[in-house]
């Protein structure tokens, strides 16, 4: 569906930002704006704040932000299409599509009927498992001897279908559904002629989007026929697509939230079981391996993942090749392993809700650890099996994007393997460069290739310093420039005039700063002083949710200062000194950044009169450099 500009306008101008966020959250008024605990961590301080007047939330535990159609997108994990029209339905608002192509209707229509049918299905094998003998006698039996409750049933929509060829082919004929839809949908099989029931004889667990529709459906046999798989499982369709989809998701994704971590277990009803338990936030990829998908799926909701494997060593060491996708996608992945015979489901059941939680606490452990663990036994008694489990444990290291928390692993693996950690360095080194040439398409490095030497860590490390600092003094130039451009600093000059003439000669380090900087000087070519409601509604993601974060104030001066006779000025009243120290700080840094780059140029050049060049040139930089440290009263050297 495609809503019209108008439809999209008008349910903006009816949007309450306070109103629609107050569905999901308890707001209280603080000032001119509210607040309140976040929904997206989980805090004992309220972080979260929302601006009626700008119309934009920010979350400063989670760092998110945005207007009330990120807000809803966000908490119920749909698209802004979905997001939109849950807003109209909010508001009574009608919408109206744009004209589409004749191949659009028809795969729309197509897309409709099929999640017609997958309904229909799912009311159709929940109404047999509860209102016909056959249901009640195999299927709800099963069910109850696991321990599913009548609660956890519903939650879950679970389903019978009947020991019969063609039942619900019937079922749906009769009511007047599609034979070819039915087909496209996955729900029988054509074969010499015939048609089929894929799911017969069999305990249904549907399969939901994120918005609780059923799109797909596993089935469990439940006899114990060799020439039948245990499972089956619904094809790709134009709904339902395996790598991007995950089991349980759609009853967990709030839990997930609110834990900031999501449990992944294997089968269908390992996260029917562990919500017995009364853990929640569990999904699973359904005996597969997680894609990348799948991985972004959980990253919409957290960043934290933890595995629970069953105690089967053999199994957990196939199972965990794939874990480096994950890595690599900068989740942070833990582990839980259970008992050898062992899984989630069987062992929540053996020892109960409360001591299964205190397993779950107290057994987790990083993946790395876990990893070098596992193989560490071996590889002591085998040389050639250590040499390959150092590389294997450092190739997922290198996966880490962060590089601080590669250091802190490379140390503790050092420790568990009883190797050197100079050689774990070496070996991630070299992972690292093969895969940075590899990007670049340059030939693979020599096998001597080493680490570069640590004294060159600490000048990066100072380098990125001085980089960093530069970032936060041009974050704040624009900052003050977005939220008291036109605000007077003088009787008859603005404060973006002065900004603009200050920094004329200078050029923003930061892409993401200079981009901004570059779009308010293009509008004001064409007459235009633009503000943060011109950003946040015409730019890309990365630059709005900046622009959201620049002009929220979480803190605000409590009235209890007035009410003392204690007069704390307002930063608007200090703009003029405020503006000045920023560009003199700005340039300070940046002088610093010329002189240690030019000090790198002199030291790489051989040729006299270059280096002459540059010491001149170094000369005139720190001449400058202490002048602006006077202005700031720092005392500088030269």
């Amino acid at each position: 569906m495609k809503i019209s500009d108008e439809s999209i306008r008008e349910i903006k101008a009816r949007i309450d930002i306070v109103d629609v966020i107050g569905d999901f959250v308890s707001l209280k008024k603080s000032g001119s704006s509210y607040k309140a605990l976040s929904p997206f961590t989980n805090e004992k301080t309220p972080s979260f704040f929302v601006s009626p007047a700008k119309e934009i939330y920010k979350c400063f535990s989670s760092g998110k932000g945005g207007d009330a159609i990120s807000f809803v997108m966000e908490m119920e994990g749909i698209s802004y299409i979905e997001a939109l029209t849950y807003l109209a339905k909010k508001y009574g608002i009608q919408i109206e599509t744009k004209e589409e192509t004749d191949e659009d209707i028809q795969r729309q229509n197509e897309r409709d009927s099929i999640y017609i049918i997958t309904n229909f299905a799912n009311k159709y094998y929940i109404d047999t498992l509860w209102e016909t003998k056959e249901g009640q006698s195999i299927g709800l039996t099963y069910f109850k001897e696991r321990g599913f409750t009548d609660e956890v049933i519903r939650k879950f929509e679970l389903g019978y279908s009947l020991d019969q060829w063609d039942a619900f082919y019937k079922e749906a004929i009769e009511k007047k559904y599609d034979e070819s839809i039915i087909e496209k949908a996955g729900m029988i099989i054509k074969k010499d002629q015939k048609v089929y029931d894929r799911f017969r004889n069999r305990v249904i667990f549907p399969i939901h989007n994120l918005t609780g529709k059923p799109i797909a459906f596993g089935a469990r046999i439940l006899t114990n026929e060799k020439n039948k798989p245990k499972y089956v499982n619904s094809p790709e369709t134009l709904i339902y697509h395996k790598s991007e989809t995950l089991y349980g998701l759609y009853q967990a994704r709030q839990a997930i939230r609110m834990n900031e971590n999501c449990y992944l277990v294997e089968g269908y009803t390992d996260v029917i079981g562990l919500h017995l338990a009364g853990v929640e936030n569990v999904v699973s990829s359904s005996g597969t391996s997680l894609t990348e998908g799948q991985i972004k799926l959980i990253k919409r909701y957290t960043d934290n993942i933890t595995i629970l494997f069953d105690g089967d060593e053999a199994g957990i060491k196939a199972s965990i090749r794939g874990i480096d996708m994950i890595l690599a996608s900068g989740l942070n992945v833990r582990t839980v392993i259970f008992p050898d015979g062992e899984d989630p489901d069987s062992y929540a059941r053996k020892i109960g809700s409360a001591e299964f939680k205190g397993y779950l606490e107290s057994n987790v452990q990083d993946f790395i650890s876990f990893k070098a663990e596992l193989f560490a036994r071996d590889a002591l008694k085998d040389p050639i099996k250590k040499a390959q489990t150092i590389k294997d444990i450092v190739q997922s290291i290198s996966k880490i994007p962060d590089p601080v928390l590669r250091s802190i692993y490379i140390k503790e693996t050092s420790g568990k393997l009883r190797i050197d950690e100079s050689v774990l360095i070496a070996e991630l080194n070299k992972i690292l460069i093969a895969e940075r040439n590899k990007a670049k398409n340059l030939p693979p490095p020599l096998p001597d290739i080493e680490l570069i030497e640590k004294s060159m860590d600490v000048q990066q490390e100072a380098v990125h310093e001085v980089e960093e600092s530069i970032k936060l003094q041009e974050k704040e130039s624009i900052r003050l420039l977005i939220n008291y451009g036109l605000n007077k600093i003088e009787e008859e000059h603005h404060l973006y005039e002065f900004l603009l003439k200050e920094l004329e000669d200078v050029e923003f380090q930061t892409p993401l700063y200079s981009e901004i900087y570059k779009i308010f000087k293009d509008q004001l070519k064409e007459g235009h002083i633009i503000d943060a409601d011109y950003y946040i509604q015409n730019s890309p993601p990365e630059i709005k949710n900046e622009i959201i974060d620049l002009i929220t104030q979480r803190y605000e001066i409590s009235d209890n200062w007035g009410n003392k006779k204690i007069y704390v000025p307002k930063e608007e009243e200090l703009l003029n000194r405020s503006a000045y120290e920023n560009i003199i700080r700005l340039k300070h840094k940046i002088i610093k950044k010329l002189l240690d780059d030019n000090m790198k140029e002199m030291k790489r050049l051989k040729d006299d009169d270059e280096i002459e060049r540059l010491q001149k040139v170094n000369i005139e930089l720190n001449k400058i450099k202490v002048e602006l440290g006077k202005k700031l009263g720092i005392i500088v050297g030269i």
